[in-house]
């Protein structure tokens, strides 16, 4: 039985290390899937975009469909001509393309992760599917061909000052936005708003059981996200996210795949990042009176502008910390090269069979 569960896993181990053979037949796969779904929900007047709680117009499937027709043509072509540097700048772009359409993946975990359903089915699908093909275009984008043999895989290391420095920024961001959670959960009053207020707006909004259960007990479902997501932060900063250290039991020592840290951290960088940044530039253009916050919940724009800026404050800082840890994670994680199969180096005797070499270098036979 360990015999057979070894064997699966080397050949588990195998196919991965081919990824540049089968990598592309799998984008042309997903780009077919994906045009077809888009196809599928522009005839059934399925909407894919959702402004709010208002669905978008279901032409908006047109762009999936083309996503996934100039990603399936993309592919195509460089299965027949090779890997050139046009067609690389060509996947990229799609795979930008798709970083788009995926923009809301996280919100869609929080919310199953909390027991609530998803605004839309196939909104979330639509999420999801982008997801598998950035990563796909991404690989197929850099499926160069490499040299045989072994990686060889760098010890742990810790990230350099400045990216720590980033990681202290990341965390710390979150701890007024923390604090602002904890007083409505414990029942205080935050910017006008109690904290039994702030539980039935939740109710009212549509919360899970599990999320109103957690605020009955003085916990906020954010702060404990934001606390996993710290913890996920120092991991991509720290030794310990390379190897697990020893309070993990029976994984301590082994060491920890890298797409097992650098999946949560990219979604999370590609949605929080931009999602905080381009709110810190609403919430500046409300402060200095171009536009008008929405009042929402709150009792006046002045208090949801508070809130705004501690909130979407938090999001930007720990959003762009947490890119630069990824790419900190993934430069040092990167093998930095390759064993080559080792060469026995033969001996002058070894090469002349026998042989030994005579006066002046001539050569003379043992057995003669």
């Amino acid at each position: 039985m360990i015999g057979a569960t070894g064997t699966t896993k080397a050949r588990w181990r195998t196919w991965l290390q081919r990824w540049p053979c089968w990598v592309g037949p799998a984008t042309t796969l997903w780009a077919a899937v994906y045009a077809g779904f888009g196809l599928t929900c522009v005839l059934s007047g399925k909407a894919l975009l959702y402004l709010g709680d208002a669905p978008g117009p279901s032409a908006l499937g047109w762009a999936v469909v083309a996503v996934g027709s100039l990603a399936a043509v993309t592919c195509c072509v460089v299965r027949r001509l090779g890997l050139r540097p046009a067609l690389r700048v060509v996947l990229w772009a799609v795979c930008l393309l798709a970083g788009l359409a995926a923009f809301g993946l996280l919100m869609d975990f929080i919310t199953l992760a909390f027991g609530q359903g998803v605004d839309s089915g196939m909104a979330a699908a639509n999420h999801a599917l982008a997801a598998v093909g950035v990563g796909l275009l991404a690989a197929t984008a850099r499926s160069v061909r490499r040299p045989s043999g072994a990686a060889v895989v760098r010890p742990p290391s810790a990230a350099s000052r400045p990216v720590q420095l980033a990681a202290c920024a990341g965390t710390v961001a979150f701890l007024p936005y923390a604090a602002m959670k904890l007083i409505w959960a414990s029942g205080g009053t935050f910017a006008g708003m109690t904290g039994a207020e702030m539980r039935a707006a939740s109710k009212r909004n549509g919360a899970s059981g599990i999320w109103l259960t957690l605020e009955s007990w003085g916990l906020d479902g954010t702060v404990l996200l934001a606390v996993l997501g710290t913890f996920l932060l120092w991991g991509l900063v720290r030794p310990w996210g390379q190897v697990f250290p020893r309070w993990t039991r029976w994984l301590s020592g082994r060491r920890v795949q890298r797409w097992l840290p650098l999946t949560p951290a990219l979604i999370g960088a590609a949605s929080l990042a931009p999602y905080g940044v381009l709110g810190v530039g609403y919430a500046a253009l409300a402060t200095t009176g171009v536009v008008t916050m929405p009042r929402g919940d709150f009792h006046s724009p002045s208090d949801a502008l508070l809130v705004a800026w501690i909130g979407l404050g938090a999001f930007a800082v720990y959003g762009v910390a947490l890119a630069v840890a990824a790419r900190s994670y993934w430069i040092r994680t990167q093998p930095t090269g390759r064993r080559r199969s080792p060469i026995r180096r033969v001996s002058s005797t070894a090469t002349t069979l026998g042989s030994t070499p005579g006066p002046g270098g001539a050569r003379r036979d043992r057995d003669s």
